[in-house]
């Protein structure tokens, strides 16, 4: 088939009645747009079923479908145009001859209210689209419609419709064209308002007549300087010539006046500048107290960080002299249980000996002395054990925190890890901490390989309430927030942390009945592979910090 030949393009109805009726200006002529729908603002919002599916636009000349879609008479010219033709809402094709016009949308169309065109000009009339447009007196459009014909608003009665204004040609609107001409039009011909020989003159050359006009009032221009003559500017030319002594004698009143202005200001500044000079000294001498002040205090600063070393020193002698008398004070308890065990049995040897010392006699003493000797090896173990456990309190105590704030040092941290991968040690404990001498008593749990959803990828880090001495003291469930950190030992210090408020209805935060209860906390802190790859391990050791906030904690 051929397509190079062009099909002339459908005429709009606007071509057609301007072709019906020429002797009409198209501006007169029915409003229905060359392609597409209508784009007026209507009153009420418009359904959908009154829009074209193609433009999406409200119908012009509706025309519907097989499959009962509507379009407007434009569109769908343009879409038979096409090879194939679909619709654009549900893809099915479109026979021409299965085409037909909407009548009925077409009549609920025209009863649509819109707003006047001329609404952005103040007309606020509605009307409906019907009324908007204007018809041909042959060959009316709506005709089969039975249309009222009714006026045109717009060409007609809108009170806003543009009009030209006989003096200066300019377009103007209805409502506004007389105040226009009273006042604003530059052609209009007016009179001078001070009734001077000038008659008439065109508005748009008034202003620079006023300022010529023999008649218009004026003032003496000398009036700055204390003159009050008032008149007409043929008044004002004359008194200017013969008053010429008066103005100089004003002159020198305001020239002698100014003088002393100058001169009373120039005391003022000079009073200023002795005034500024005095502050300046008193903020110079502020600036050197504050330097000599800054000096006391770095002075004092390493004076405060020189006697912080030197105690801290002095602690560290401490604990090392105490580690080394600790073996000495359990070698004296160990001597002191031998020598009383020594003298028991010396004691008993002497009353032995002074029994009977026939055969069967000395046969049972014997038997009786290693039963006795047994037994105090047994109290040796004993006591050797319960120095261990003394001893294992002791560093505790020494290690353990009473401002709510744990720093757990895990060293062998590779060895700890290979050990909980092989399931021989999963966890670990950390000392107890405490939120005061008489607070709640808690300690961190570790996973090093991961606990739950955590195992095998992360660290798994546990915040863990344990049974203290003053828990009918305080107040529970336990309520403070909780803020666990694995602390970065490299310079940048990014430490990881993760924090939470107890949950009120956990068992995990109730009042402990065991040695502790069940642990909460961050089954996935972090990942293994971040943790080995950072600058949190360092001399195969990993530093872990809880802190528990302890400001609204009340006393117990």
């Amino acid at each position: 088939m051929d397509t190079s030949k062009k099909t002339e393009p459908p005429l709009s109805v606007e071509m057609v009645q301007q072709r019906a009726n020429p002797d009409r200006s198209p501006s007169a002529s029915i409003y229905v747009p060359e392609q597409g729908g209508y784009k007026e603002k209507f009153v009420n919002a418009v359904e959908d079923k009154y829009k074209c599916e193609k433009c999406h636009f409200i119908l012009c000349n509706p025309k519907q479908t097989e499959c009962g879609h509507r379009f407007c008479e434009t569109c769908m010219n343009a879409l038979l145009s096409t090879p194939s033709p679909k619709c654009t809402a549900c893809q099915e094709s479109i026979v021409k001859d299965k085409v037909f016009k909407d009548n009925c949308c077409r009549r609920e169309l025209l009863a649509l209210q819109i707003y006047c065109r001329n609404e952005n000009k103040g007309c606020k009339e509605q009307l409906s689209l019907g009324q908007l447009l204007m018809h041909l007196k042959t060959d009316c459009q709506f005709e089969e419609l039975a249309c009222p014909h009714l006026p045109d608003h717009i060409e007609k009665t809108c009170k806003y419709r543009e009009t030209t204004c006989k003096y200066c040609k300019s377009q103007v609107p209805m409502i506004m064209l007389q105040k226009h001409e009273d006042t604003d039009c530059p052609c209009v011909m007016v009179s001078c308002p001070h009734k001077c020989s000038v008659k008439t003159l065109m508005r748009s050359e008034l202003n620079a007549h006023l300022s010529e006009c023999i008649n218009a009032p004026s003032t003496c221009s000398f009036k700055r300087y204390g003159c009050t003559f008032q008149g007409t500017n043929q008044q004002i030319k004359a008194h200017e010539a013969s008053s010429a002594v008066q103005h100089v004698n004003l002159l020198k009143e305001w020239s002698n006046a100014l003088e002393n202005k100058v001169a009373l200001l120039q005391n003022e500044s000079l009073e200023k500048n002795k005034s500024i000079q005095t502050l300046h000294n008193q903020i110079c001498s502020f600036e050197i107290e504050i330097e000599r002040q800054k000096e006391m205090l770095r002075n004092n600063e390493s004076k405060i960080l020189h006697l912080q070393r030197v105690i801290d020193s002095q602690a560290e002698k401490l604990k090392e002299l105490d580690k080394e008398i600790r073996p000495f004070r359990q070698n004296w308890e160990e001597a002191d249980s031998m020598k009383s065990s020594v003298e028991s049995l010396q004691n008993r040897v002497t009353e032995l000996e002074s029994v009977d010392k026939t055969a069967g006699q000395g046969a049972r003493n014997t038997s009786m002395l290693e039963t006795q000797l047994s037994r105090h090896d047994q109290m040796l173990s004993v006591h050797d054990i319960r120095l261990a456990d003394m001893d294992l309190r002791f560093q505790v105590l020494e290690t353990a925190s009473y401002n709510g704030v744990l720093i757990w040092k895990i060293r062998d941290y590779k060895r700890r890890k290979q050990e909980a991968v092989m399931g021989k040690t999963l966890s670990l404990y950390s000392q107890p901490f405490y939120t005061g001498y008489f607070g709640y008593k808690m300690c961190a749990r570790v996973y090093l390989n991961g606990d739950g959803m955590g195992k095998g990828t992360h660290l798994s880090l546990f915040f863990v309430i344990m049974r203290g001495e003053y828990d009918a003291l305080l107040p529970w469930p336990f309520k403070q927030k909780v803020t666990l950190m694995l602390m970065d030992q490299g310079p940048s210090r990014r430490h990881l942390g993760d924090a939470f408020k107890p949950d009120p209805n956990s068992s995990s935060f109730k009042k402990p009945t065991g040695e502790m209860n069940i642990a909460s906390g961050c089954p996935v802190f972090v990942a293994q592979t971040v943790l080995e790859n950072g600058t949190y391990i360092k001399d195969d050791t990993i530093f872990i910090k809880v802190i528990v906030d302890t400001s609204d904690l009340p006393d117990p």
